[in-house]
């Protein structure tokens, strides 16, 4: 029933929309203007000091009249005075002619609408593209967290009727309560139905405990889930789709793989491996190799060498170096052995 009406709102207000038409728009816009200029109140009629019943003539005697007074010639150096004597001529021209001094009567007397449509909004504020996406992603998340608040309420439901279903299960249908666990079969499939041969198929069965006011779950390997209000998702802002999205991409930005956490890069990682395996030549050294310690022992020699080196990068010696450095070391002795 809140449906029906609410459409029937939106039909209406659509039809008053769409009767405002260019003229209503210009009459709207002047309304607007002559208050802000003249004061709060101020209508076509007090400005021109005339009656609402004034006759044409009456309107064009004091249109000339107060022309003299807002002529642009004898207000120079007033702020505003080519506004102000061009809105009189408007307003003039729309008392004068009938059929808008009819429609303008009709505001006078009605008021002028709130709400005059969104493309007269428009085409007055000419909102940017940055205001327009702002907009829209505003209506698109505030709706999603209406579909979220629904469903929470629909799901708060579910579970208060699961709760009964196993109370009246297990402590009968007045609903007495009973000391200790009590292991019932609940139906959540709805009543049984007939199959295609015309024989009576029951809902899902599921297994459940009541045990006090708790009711739980029991799943097959025996554990069993609490069933109240906490089981359902509340409506949150953080889960609307453009929170999520941002914080999705925020995540994946400060994210850091394996070898960011250790603080070195993988060619980094590559040489401090070189390093490793100079000392696991020895037997009994101690150090994985990768055959024996897989990736795991691999990543563990990483950190190791990244915490010994301080934390910080440092280019490690090859295997090669390493043999070379004795062979350096013999000749220097020989050649101070020579001198």
């Amino acid at each position: 029933m809140r449906l029906l009406h609410l459409i029937a709102f939106l039909a209406v207000l659509v039809t008053a929309v769409c009767a405002w038409t260019k003229e209503d728009h210009e009459i709207f816009d002047l309304v607007s203007a002559l208050e802000a200029a003249e004061g709060k109140g101020t209508n076509f009629y007090s400005w021109l000091d005339v009656s609402s019943t004034a006759t044409t003539q009456e309107i064009s005697k004091a249109y000339r009249r107060k022309s003299l007074q807002l002529h642009p010639d004898k207000n120079k150096g007033v702020k505003h005075a080519h506004e102000r004597f061009a809105r009189l001529g408007v307003v003039a021209a729309i008392l004068r002619d009938p059929a808008k001094r009819e429609r303008y009567d009709f505001f006078y007397k009605n008021g002028v609408p709130v709400w005059r449509g969104t493309g007269y909004y428009y085409s007055r504020f000419r909102p940017g593209l940055g205001t327009v996406i702002v907009f829209l992603v505003l209506i698109s998340s505030g709706i999603q967290y209406l579909v979220q608040k629904m469903n929470y309420n629909r799901d708060l439901k579910r579970i208060e009727w699961i709760i009964g279903q196993a109370r009246q299960a297990a402590w009968g249908t007045k609903l007495t309560p009973v000391q200790g666990q009590r292991k019932v079969k609940v139906n959540l499939g709805g009543p049984p139905r007939l199959d295609a041969d015309g024989n009576a198929v029951s809902g899902r069965m599921v297994d459940m405990v009541v045990e006090g006011d708790d009711v739980y779950i029991l799943e097959r390997d025996g554990s069993m889930h609490a069933v109240n209000s906490e089981t359902a998702v509340a409506p949150s802002i953080k889960n609307t789709w453009f929170l999520s999205l941002v914080t999705g991409l925020w995540g994946k930005v400060t994210r850091r793989d394996g070898s960011a956490i250790d603080g070195t890069s993988s060619a980094d990682a590559e040489d401090s491996d070189e390093v490793s395996g100079a000392g696991s030549d020895a037997p009994g050294s101690g150090a994985s190799t990768p055959k024996e310690g897989g990736a795991g022992s691999l990543k563990n020699v990483r950190a190791t060498a990244t915490m010994m080196a301080g934390g910080r990068r440092r280019k490690a010696v090859s295997k090669r170096k390493l043999r070379q450095q004795p062979t350096q070391a013999a000749e220097a002795e020989g050649a101070a052995a020579e001198e």
